[in-house]
């Protein structure tokens, strides 16, 4: 005795009107296959697609056509970007961050694990400073690796196009900040040497911390990166003399990890609202001297502007950070 659509989707658990449409089918073409789709057949297997995608993962660096011949395959390139683009994979820009090393990463990695328990309430004793420049490096090279469109491929050391410090900078200072409280600006006109940076911090940074405990906050830490003149002999003899004269101690500094330093995010802003501001700065006429008068000027009044809005958020962002480093076991971070 036949059934009706509706028990036979009952018996299937199916929808009915699943069934309606396959019997439809069935009475018009007296068959239950489908008809075969139309437009060429598929040139690559699963297989080979599984082998692709795993090749460009592994060698995310190299050219469709070097990626061709990994592989070991006649497929056309256009074929190798339509299976590549099928999984969401496509050539993007290698992601820049100052270059890290196995060694680099372990000692990251070790500054991680010893801060991973404070607070904002223990940041905010830290002062934070760094050089800078107003121009960026002029190298416009671009790298393309292969990915997906995730942070963890995107940070993956193979992925990292590794930069050096310098290149065209035209005018360098040194600034820094405690909290929400922001230090001086100093205009650096002279190679950075043992003698200039102590000179600078003897000037500037001695009554910025006097200011900061004078405000009520006590356990000072001094953060700097690990250029030469900062790690000196003579500097650090002169910051362990002024740390007990002044109550403040000095931060360990793991190498190359401009990300952990929020001061580089105030170095973005303050490069971000000078060129708001001022528009013209990229063509500003005249000698070197009159254009870094200029500049001066101009990032003076920048930065004195620089507030509790912009500070804040960046020092709230510090348990982040070192969780970030802890999750990627040292290496690279999208701060």
């Amino acid at each position: 005795m036949g059934k009706s659509a509706t028990e036979i989707g009952e018996q299937l658990s199916i929808a009915r009107t699943t069934v309606v449409s396959f019997l439809q089918r069935f009475d018009k073409r007296g068959s239950e296959e489908n008809l075969r789709r139309p437009g060429r057949p598929r040139k690559t297997s699963a297989r080979f697609d599984r082998h692709l995608i795993h090749a460009a993962l592994a060698n995310s660096r190299i050219p469709f056509a070097d990626l061709r011949n990994i592989i070991n395959s006649d497929v056309s390139v256009s074929t190798i970007h339509r299976r590549l683009h099928e999984d969401h994979i496509h050539k993007w820009r290698a992601t820049e961050r100052a270059l890290l090393t196995e060694e680099h990463a372990k000692k990251r990695l070790k500054w991680a694990r010893e801060h991973r328990t404070w607070t904002w309430e223990d940041w905010k004793h830290v002062v934070w400073s760094d050089e800078c420049a107003v121009q960026k490096d002029s190298d416009n090279r671009q790298v393309w690796i292969f990915r997906h469109q995730n942070e963890r491929e995107k940070y993956d050391p193979k992925n990292i196009r590794g930069r050096t410090k310098g290149g065209g900078l035209s005018q360098p200072i040194w600034g820094c900040f405690a909290g929400t409280m922001l230090g001086p600006i100093v205009f650096i006109n002279e190679t950075v040497n043992t003698d200039v940076y102590i000179g600078i911090l003897c000037e500037n940074l001695l009554p910025f911390i006097d200011a900061v405990i004078a405000d009520g906050t006590g356990h000072v830490v001094f953060q700097q990166d690990n250029a030469t003149c900062h790690v000196s002999k003579r500097s650090r003899e002169w910051l362990s003399n002024s740390g007990s004269e002044h109550g403040f101690s000095l931060m360990q500094w793991p190498p190359n990890s401009p990300d952990l330093n929020p001061i580089e995010h105030v170095w973005a802003h303050l490069k971000r609202e000078l060129h708001q501001r001022y528009p013209d700065t990229k063509s500003l006429c005249g000698g070197p001297d009159t254009i870094r008068r200029t500049l001066r000027t101009r990032l003076t009044e920048v930065w004195r502007d620089i507030g509790e809005g912009v500070l804040s958020p960046l020092i709230n962002s510090m348990p982040h950070r070192v969780q970030t480093v802890l999750g990627a076991q040292g290496w690279y971070t999208h701060y």
